[in-house]
C-alpha cells in the first residue's frame, strides 16, 4: 500500500522548530554539526556534555534520542552519527555509508509515536550533495513505510511518521524544491510498482494491468492508454506473443501508454515491459519449490507503469510510450509444445525449444510494434534469465544496448539514482547460438551465456532504432524474509528520463 507521507523542504533555525522530532548529525570524535552547535550551544551543552560521557559515538548509523531538551521548542531531538568528518566527502563514490545513515534515521523516527520531522541532513550532506540527499532519504523513508500486506484480513497499523520536512540554515534552492518533488514522485511510482508486483496472479491478470494503466489514463491528462485484443493483435500478425498466451484462460492484452509532455514532432521514448503475470514455464514446466515468486514475472509491466506515472506527476517535458504485452504461461492441452514453430510480427520464425524461455517471445513481437511511433530510443525492462541472477546477484541489473552512448546514459543513471546496473557483451559472436535448422532462429542458445543469448534474440528485432535492454531478473524482487517487489528499476529509468528532459536530447538522432 502506497504511503501517505508528506515532504516539504525549508529554511531556519533548529532550536525554533516546534515538531515531533528535530534530527541533527554527530560526527565521530563528538565533532558536531553546524545545526547540532546551535541545538548545543541554546540547550547550554547537553549535546557535548552527553557525548563527552561517551552516550553517543558519533559512529555510522549510531542513533541516541534525547527528550525535553531545554530551550527548544521541539519535542524530541534525534542526534545521528555520521561517522568520520574525511571519510564523508562528495566525491566518495560508495553510497554504502550514507544509505546507512539515513536507514538509521528513519528507523530511529519510526520506532517513536512522532508524527512530524524535520532533518537537518541536507547542509552536512552525508557524503552526498544535497540533491542526493534529499531523493535517497524521500525513498528510505518510503520504503519504510510501505506496507505490502493489502490482501491481509487484519493489515498492520500505518507508519506513525506521516511529515517530513528537509530544513537547511541556508535558503534551499528552487532546483533543490524541484528535486523533492521529483523524488517524492519517483516515490509514488515505486510503491505502484511494488503494490503490482506483489499481487498474485489471480487477481494482477493481463485484464487487471490493463484496468491499472486505464486508471493512469484516467488521473493524468498527458496519458493516453489503449489496450489491443487477441483478435488485434492476431491480425498484426503478433504470433510469437499469441503463441504464449495460448495455454492460459486468461486473455492476453497489449497495453500501451502515450504520455505527451512536449510538442508532438519530439520522438519519444518507448519503454517496453515485459509482463508475464504468471509463468509456470508451460510445458517446459519448472520446479515447485520458489514457483509462487513467478507473480513477479510481470515487474518489468510494473516498473513502466510505476515510471509513467512518476514522470507525469513530475510534468516531464518530454514524450514516453508504455508498451506492456501482458499474458499469463500456463500448460494446457492448448499450450505451445517444444519444437513447435511460430512467426513473429516482424516475419521471423521461431523454433520454441523450451516454452519457459517465453519472455523474449513476447517481448519480440512489442518491440516489432514499437516501431509505430517512430521511436528516439527503445528501452526494454524485463525479468528476463535466471543466468542474470547468476552472473551478477542482486545488487545490479543486466544491461545490454546496440548503442555505447545509450548504455553509457542508462549506466550514469544508474549511478545517480544508486539503482546499478552492468553493460554484458552484445557480440555477433553469440549469435550462432541461436542458429535453428528448422526456423529462422530457436528461442533458447544452451547454458552458456543465457543472459547475453537472450538479450541476442531481442536484438534482431531491434535493428531499426536506438534500443537497450534491462534484465532485472536478480533485482526486481527480494526473497526469504525480505520477500516482496523492490520497485527497481523505476529510480534508474525514472533518472534517465530526467536526465534526458533537462538535457533538451529528445527527438535528435545520435
Amino acid at each position: 500500500m502506497e504511503s501517505k507521507l508528506e515532504f516539504s523542504i525549508k529554511q531556519g533555525a533548529p532550536d525554533k522548530q516546534r515538531c515531533a522530532c528535530v534530527v541533527v548529525g554527530v560526527f565521530e570524535g563528538g565533532k558536531l554539526s553546524s545545526a547540532a552547535k546551535i541545538l548545543d550551544t541554546t540547550s547550554k551543552h547537553i549535546l557535548s556534555d552527553l557525548i563527552a560521557r561517551g552516550d553517543m559515538s558519533g559512529k555510522i548509523a549510531s542513533t541516541l534520542m534525547l527528550h525535553n531538551v531545554p530551550n527548544t521548542a521541539c519535542e524530541r531531538v534525534l542526534l545521528v552519527g555520521l561517522g568520520k568528518l574525511n571519510d564523508l566527502d562528495t566525491n566518495n563514490s560508495n553510497n554504502s555509508a550514507s544509505l546507512k545513515i539515513l536507514r538509521a534515521t528513519f528507523a530511529a523516527l519510526n520506532a517513536t509515536p512522532a508524527k512530524d520531522a524535520l532533518l537537518y541532513l541536507v547542509d552536512e550532506g552525508i557524503g552526498k550533495d544535497a540533491a542526493w540527499v534529499i531523493t535517497q532519504a524521500v525513498l528510505t523513508a518510503s520504503e519504510q513505510a510501505f506496507r505490502a500486506d493489502r490482501l491481509k484480513s487484519k493489515p498492520s497499523k500505518a507508519a506513525i511518521l506521516k511529515r517530513i520536512t528537509f530544513a537547511t540554515l541556508t535558503a534551499p534552492s528552487a532546483a533543490l524544491k524541484i528535486t523533492l518533488d521529483q523524488a517524492a514522485a519517483i516515490a509514488h511510482g515505486m510503491a505502484l510498482t511494488k503494490t503490482l508486483g506483489n499481487l498474485p496472479g489471480n487477481v494482477c491478470t493481463p485484464t487487471y494491468l490493463a484496468a491499472q494503466a486505464r486508471a493512469l489514463a484516467k488521473a493524468h491528462k498527458t496519458i493516453k492508454t489503449t489496450v489491443l485484443e487477441e483478435k488485434e493483435m492476431q491480425k498484426l500478425g503478433m504470433g510469437s506473443l499469441l503463441s504464449v498466451a495460448r495455454g492460459s484462460e486468461e486473455p492476453a492484452k497489449l497495453i500501451t501508454l502515450e504520455y505527451q509532455g512536449t510538442d508532438k514532432k519530439q520522438k519519444p521514448i518507448v519503454l517496453v515491459g515485459k509482463g508475464i503475470t504468471f509463468d509456470t514455464g508451460g510445458i517446459s514446466l519448472k520446479p515447485g519449490a520458489d514457483m509462487d515468486e513467478m507473480k513477479y514475472d510481470m515487474c518489468g509491466a510494473a516498473s513502466v507503469l510505476g515510471t509513467i506515472q512518476a514522470i507525469a506527476e513530475m510534468g516531464l517535458k518530454l514524450n514516453v510510450v508504455g508498451v506492456i504485452p501482458s499474458c499469463d504461461n500456463m500448460p494446457s492441452g492448448s499450450a505451445t509444445k517444444p519444437g513447435d514453430i511460430v512467426t513473429s510480427m516482424a516475419g521471423l520464425t521461431i523454433e520454441v525449444l523450451n516454452t519457459d524461455a517465453e519472455g523474449r517471445l513476447i517481448l519480440c513481437d512489442a518491440l516489432t510494434y514499437s516501431k509505430k511511433f517512430n521511436p528516439d530510443t527503445v528501452i526494454d525492462i524485463a525479468t528476463l534469465t535466471g543466468a542474470c541472477v547468476i552472473a551478477l546477484g542482486h545488487v545490479a541489473s543486466g544491461l545490454f544496448s546496440n548503442e555505447d552512448k545509450l548504455a553509457k546514459d542508462l549506466l550514469t543513471a544508474g549511478e545517480q539514482a544508486h539503482d546499478r546496473a552492468w553493460q554484458l557483451p552484445l557480440w555477433d559472436d553469440y549469435q550462432p547460438l541461436l542458429d535453428s535448422n528448422f526456423a529462422d532462429m530457436q528461442n533458447i542458445g544452451g547454458r552458456a551465456g543465457g543472459t547475453i543469448t537472450a538479450a541476442c534474440f531481442l536484438s534482431r528485432f531491434t535493428k531499426d532504432y536506438r534500443w537497450a535492454h534491462l534484465d532485472i531478473a536478480g533485482t526486481a524482487w527480494k526473497s526469504g524474509k525480505e520477500k516482496g517487489a523492490t520497485g527497481r528499476p523505476v529510480p534508474l529509468l525514472t533518472q534517465y528520463l530526467i536526465n534526458r528532459a533537462s538535457n533538451k536530447q529528445t527527438g535528435i538522432s545520435k
